[in-house]
């Protein structure tokens, strides 16, 4: 059982083969929402739109839910952006949120944003910081960003080299803190300048994440007091079991006992901010998900506009969002999304 879970994501159907994980050992998620009124699970107003503009990317991550790496070729056409363009022209969705893989790989990503940016559109791009390092190439990622008030969100799970480098891979920490000086160089994360520098924290084990205030207080201070270094917010996130940290979490023998933690800390009110209810999430080849996660276990939204070539917005606004039990993520505790908790 377990090595056909471990390559759970590999394989062609990875949510079924979550489920079939999950079946009788944990209550159904559904019946959780039913119990606070919250099933169906529907959306408010979509006011973000959140791309993902392809899997590439210079590092392999231990805890990345999309599987991202060097190895990785799907990347979004132009086409495909184009696409997404005349959505945002159309409809008032003011938020644009550029993930990946490193978004910054992709070939037509300086183009995107400029005519984002031209559009009038709020760009977040999560940067992982080591990009700007890569290549010359991305050297002047920073002035690009602050050209286009560019909102960056940039993931370092502790602000100590060693639980960085454990997550991320050996010597990522200290080019982070290099990335970190050149966006402040630039004026961002300093108060007044307008320009915003976000930091995420996910927990280097299978442990739920603690308050986001007080691990910001902590950033702050350490990252300051070290380096010099200042940002606006830390977003604190939990990690989902699905893709590689579901392997770690079944190679280490901790599956079970965080499933458990995940249940036992169902808090109703962090469902009700879920992400899910105000974003929609879009895959590299143009598919819509209810959010990043259902993205990776290819979970598609429920009714007819499943592809950015037949967008209905009143039908996507309307639907009955997909469930499943790696939701149990983002609602324990003081519950999770992309930008952070929501029950903080």
């Amino acid at each position: 059982m377990k090595s056909l879970l471990a390559q759970g994501h590999q394989l062609a159907n990875p949510a079924a083969q979550l489920s079939r994980l999950h079946e009788g050992s944990i209550p159904d998620f559904r019946e959780k929402l039913a119990g606070c009124g919250l099933y169906p699970l529907r959306p408010t107003r979509m006011e973000i739109l959140q791309i993902n503009l392809g899997k590439m990317c210079n590092q392999t991550c231990k805890h990345c839910h999309v599987d991202a790496g060097p190895d990785r070729k799907e990347i979004m056409t132009r086409e495909s952006m184009e696409e997404c363009l005349r959505i945002l022209r159309e409809h008032q969705i003011q938020t644009v949120d550029l993930t990946g893989g490193a978004p910054e790989m992709n070939p037509h990503f300086r183009w995107f944003v400029e005519e984002l940016s031209a559009l009038g559109k709020h760009i977040i791009v999560r940067c992982n910081l080591t990009i700007i390092l890569a290549n010359k190439k991305y050297f002047d990622l920073p002035e690009f960003f602050a050209a286009h008030k560019v909102e960056v969100v940039s993931s370092l799970p502790h602000y100590t080299g060693v639980r960085t480098d454990r997550q991320r891979g050996e010597g990522v920490f200290e080019k982070s803190v290099s990335a970190l000086k050149m966006l402040n160089a630039v004026g961002y994360g300093l108060e007044g300048s307008g320009l915003k520098l976000n930091l995420v924290y996910n927990p280097t084990g299978a442990i739920m994440p603690g308050p986001q205030s007080t691990l910001e207080a902590d950033y702050k201070r350490e990252l300051f007091n070290q380096f010099g270094i200042q940002f606006n917010q830390l977003y604190v996130i939990t990690n989902m079991p699905i893709s590689r940290f579901l392997d770690y979490l079944i190679a280490s023998g901790n599956y079970e006992e965080y499933m458990q933690k995940l249940v036992e800390s169902f808090n109703p009110r962090a469902a009700e901010g879920v992400m899910c209810r105000n974003t929609l999430s879009v895959s590299w080849d143009g598919y819509l998900y209810d959010c990043d996660f259902n993205q990776m276990l290819d979970i598609r939204v429920n009714g007819s506009s499943v592809h950015v070539s037949s967008f209905d917005r009143a039908a996507l606004e309307h639907r009955e969002i997909a469930l499943d039990q790696h939701c149990y993520g983002c609602t324990a505790g003081l519950g999770s999304s992309c930008g952070g908790q929501t029950d903080a």
